[in-house]
């Protein structure tokens, strides 16, 4: 999984240009964003045919305020540039609810 530290508009428009992207905004002090790092290689593996991007919300602010994403960590799946669905709340997630989730776009 790609680290953005600091992503910009325009460097959003290249990664979600083609094909399906998956972006998970997170927070190095975020515990609920630390407790799926043991679970995102599996997930990745499972949708092999997405790219994924571990996004940093702090340094991401501006973009993050944009998309409308104030909980963490939160995912946004594009296809070929549009945005077709969001996992976006502070909760705390499981694998199985990121991959239900991800399965549920199919």
């Amino acid at each position: 999984m790609e680290e953005i530290k600091a992503l910009t508009k325009e460097k959003l428009e290249e990664i979600t240009a083609a094909g399906r992207t998956v972006l998970l905004f997170s927070a190095g002090w975020c515990p609920d964003c630390r407790f799926l790092d043991p679970f995102l290689p599996e997930i990745e593996q499972d949708f092999s045919d997405s790219k994924f991007y571990k996004i940093d919300r702090d340094d991401s602010i501006d973009i993050a305020k944009e998309l409308n994403i104030f909980g963490i960590p939160s995912f946004v799946v594009y296809q070929d540039g549009e945005e077709i669905g969001r996992l976006v709340n502070k909760d705390r997630k499981t694998k199985e609810e990121v991959e239900n989730f991800l399965n549920s776009l199919k």
